[in-house]
């Protein structure tokens, strides 16, 4: 055996011992790595969950001020049964406002809408919100020879028209009140019976936020 054989014999030993360490050194700074990935994503995840956490308490804390707000306003009426007040929805009866199939407003309806006008119209305005007013009826269909509406969705858009108006005439402003019409459609009770059909003949009023609309000098008319 040559002095370069002995040689070679040598730095093939050193070679391989070395890779045990550096595999091993290798190993350790993987583990680390994916450790330190692992309690990063641990991390992230839990800090998302606390901000959805911090967010939802004070979305519930906006909506109890809120529901507070407007059962402070609405005091009298609600106290007195004349209106009820469920999810930030102000209810009244379709009876107390209007006759059967009719949308000309009773005496007692037009008391009732201009004692809510200025408690609603100052409500709106604290909370720069709109109020929409939705009508609603039972299923069953027009009847009559010379019927006034053609449906129940004409009907229901008439009576929530008319309170509309009513309001606006009680003082509240033009641009915080709107009108829409759901005819027989999301009934709150069995159109089975009498007593149901009488609870889904009804006019809501929900304060809604208001749409934000911006006009840019290239689209606002000229004179």
């Amino acid at each position: 055996m040559t002095t370069d054989d002995v040689d070679l014999d040598l730095d093939a030993g050193v070679e391989a011992s070395t890779p045990v360490w550096a595999v091993f050194g290798d190993l350790m700074a993987g583990l680390l790595g994916a450790f330190v990935l692992i309690l990063l994503f641990a991390l992230a995840s839990q800090l998302e969950l606390a901000t959805r956490l911090q967010d939802e308490i004070r979305q519930h804390q906006v909506e109890e001020q809120r529901r507070q707000a407007l059962e402070q306003a609405l005091a009298g009426p609600l106290a007195a049964g004349r209106v009820t007040l469920d999810h930030g929805r102000i209810g009244i009866s379709g009876s107390v406002l209007f006759a059967l199939s009719s949308a000309d407003l009773q005496p007692e309806g037009r008391q009732l809408l201009k004692s809510l006008a200025a408690p609603l119209a100052t409500y709106l305005k604290s909370r720069n919100e709109i109020l929409m007013v939705s009508g609603f009826t039972d299923d069953r269909q027009m009847r009559g020879g010379s019927k006034q509406f053609a449906d129940n969705w004409e009907l229901s858009a008439q009576r929530a028209l008319t309170v509309t108006r009513t309001l606006i005439e009680e003082g509240m402003p033009s641009s915080d009140v709107f009108a829409a019409a759901f005819g027989a459609q999301q009934p709150v009770a069995p159109n089975t019976n009498p007593e149901g059909r009488s609870k889904n003949r009804r006019v809501e009023m929900a304060p809604t936020s208001r749409p934000s609309r911006t006009v840019s000098s290239a689209s606002a008319p000229h004179d």
